[in-house]
């Protein structure tokens, strides 16, 4: 399913930097990177797939890039701690900042997925404010940044991602989002 806000398979990427590919112990960085990154959490991703294409659909948003987010920001839910991670700041498998909203539902639920992708749709509405002459698809990759650092961090679209964890949020959950499609998500 494409998303409203654009087709996730149109948008270039340079894939994970080093620093994130690191996490893994993987040598290679870049789109390959991103895809192991992605496949190494598939197994766990699999019990939240129907989750998050229910919560794709309702939203208009592509499951594939939900996936995505939750690979990189939780890797499915392997890295928090009682449902949190980020010291204690962020929630959830998508890791919703307390310090910026109220965070809603248990950590693993579809209530969760649903606010934190009304979180990313309304990124990628800033950017589209901040950036009219954008196409769909770049404003797509500039929220998917924004998610990450704020709409303040996106100044220009090659840049996007400088100060965003790693200086490769945005490439690195595009490259996994592609990655997720080819997986029926």
């Amino acid at each position: 399913m494409a998303s409203i806000y654009g087709d996730i398979m149109k948008i270039d990427t340079t894939g994970a930097s080093e620093r994130t590919a690191k996490q893994d112990k993987l040598t290679i960085k870049g789109v390959e990177a991103s895809k192991k990154l992605a496949e190494n959490d598939l197994a766990r991703m699999e019990k939240y797939k129907s989750m998050i294409i229910k919560v794709g659909k309702a939203k208009q948003m592509d499951p594939a890039v939900i996936a995505a987010i939750i690979s990189r920001e939780s890797r499915a839910g392997a890295v928090l701690k009682d449902g949190w991670g980020d010291h204690g700041n962020g929630f959830g498998l998508m890791q919703v900042d307390k310090r910026y909203h109220a965070p809603k539902g248990a950590w693993d639920s579809e209530l969760h997925v649903t606010q934190a992708t009304e979180i990313l749709i309304g990124f990628i509405k800033e950017v589209k404010v901040k950036f009219p002459k954008w196409t769909q698809e770049q404003c797509f990759k500039g929220g998917i940044s924004a998610y990450n650092a704020g709409v303040k961090n996106v100044q220009t679209y090659e840049r996007m991602d400088i100060g965003t964890t790693g200086d490769d949020y945005s490439n690195d959950v595009v490259a996994r989002a592609q990655w997720f499609k080819s997986k029926g998500y």
